[in-house]
């Protein structure tokens, strides 16, 4: 009889693929923009600390996307993402508007810069302990203003200073009542438009394609013009997506104040026997409610 040959599994190494990776490294790089822009802003650099900026902006917006789409997701990734927010979005442009314009106040101008990061913390906070808990009609909205649009618009005085010179926009009562006010619409529960499941309708393609062609050529032609014509168009929004989340609420609390109504009604409907059912006899009544009496008494 011949002999069975016995083939060794080879063994493998155990971790992660490169692929499974991709989406902390994006993370990473967002964290490490965002630490980077602090270093231009003690060197002076500060068109340089706007784009670092920005550019853990667009990582940030990539990271989640990267991992849905290689189903990569993981508790690690949610939790580094939370901590490069931190760093990115709330330290990062608290330092810049700090050490730009805010320190020749000392004391008002850093507690300005430190009120803005606790608004980012627990911001990030509220809404990692949110999901999943929002109710239908609230998915397409964030509560407060996002922390990567809460940056863009906390730097927006250094970005106007590009443009119309450092007198007004980097007066430390300009910055700093900007930067407080960023930090306290990122905390507040004004209700702003998701664009992240934004649907276009089929007829507004061709124009979206449109405009974000023209917001490309902006970029390479006039780019601080361009961020600041976005932000204020951004800032815009916000009275739309607060009529809109308002009708929202007030619909689907109309729908469920009909559907208690509805329930109501036909639980009074089998209490009184209803059409075809006898009444409830007295007896019986008696008989439950010394029962339940005696319950409540052991």
């Amino acid at each position: 009889m011949m002999k069975r040959r016995r083939f060794r599994r080879i063994p493998r190494l155990k971790g992660q693929t490169v692929s499974k990776m991709v989406p902390n490294i994006i993370t990473v790089g967002a964290l490490s923009a965002g630490f980077t822009a602090i270093r231009f802003a003690f060197e002076g650099k500060w068109e340089f600390a706007a784009v670092a900026i920005l550019v853990a902006a667009v990582l940030d917006a990539l990271d989640g996307r990267m991992a849905r789409l290689l189903k990569s997701a993981s508790d690690f990734g949610a939790e580094l993402d939370s901590l490069s927010d931190v760093i990115a979005f709330g330290v990062a442009p608290a330092v810049v508007i700090y050490v730009w314009a805010l320190s020749s106040v000392d004391g008002p101008g850093w507690i300005a810069a430190l009120f803005f990061t606790v608004c980012c913390a627990l911001r990030l906070a509220r809404f990692n302990t949110s999901l999943g808990k929002l109710p239908p009609y609230a998915y397409n909205y964030f509560t407060g203003i996002p922390a990567p649009a809460g940056a863009g618009l906390a730097i927006l005085p250094l970005v106007l200073s590009f443009e119309i010179g450092d007198p007004i926009a980097r007066h430390p009562l300009v910055a700093g009542s900007w930067l407080a006010l960023i930090g306290a619409l990122m905390v507040s529960q004004l209700p702003t438009f998701s664009f992240k499941k934004l649907k276009v309708p089929q007829d507004y393609v061709l124009f979206v394609l449109v405009a974000a062609g023209l917001f490309v050529a902006g970029l390479a032609g006039a780019p601080w013009r361009t961020l600041i014509v976005v932000a204020v168009l951004y800032l815009a929004t916000l009275p739309f997506a607060y009529r809109s989340f308002t009708r929202l609420r007030r619909e689907a609390e109309r729908l469920h104040d009909v559907d208690e109504d509805d329930d109501s009604g036909e639980s009074g409907d089998q209490q009184d026997g209803g059409p075809d059912g006898p009444p409830d006899e007295p007896d019986a009544i008696a008989d439950d409610s010394s029962k339940s009496s005696h319950l409540r008494q052991v």
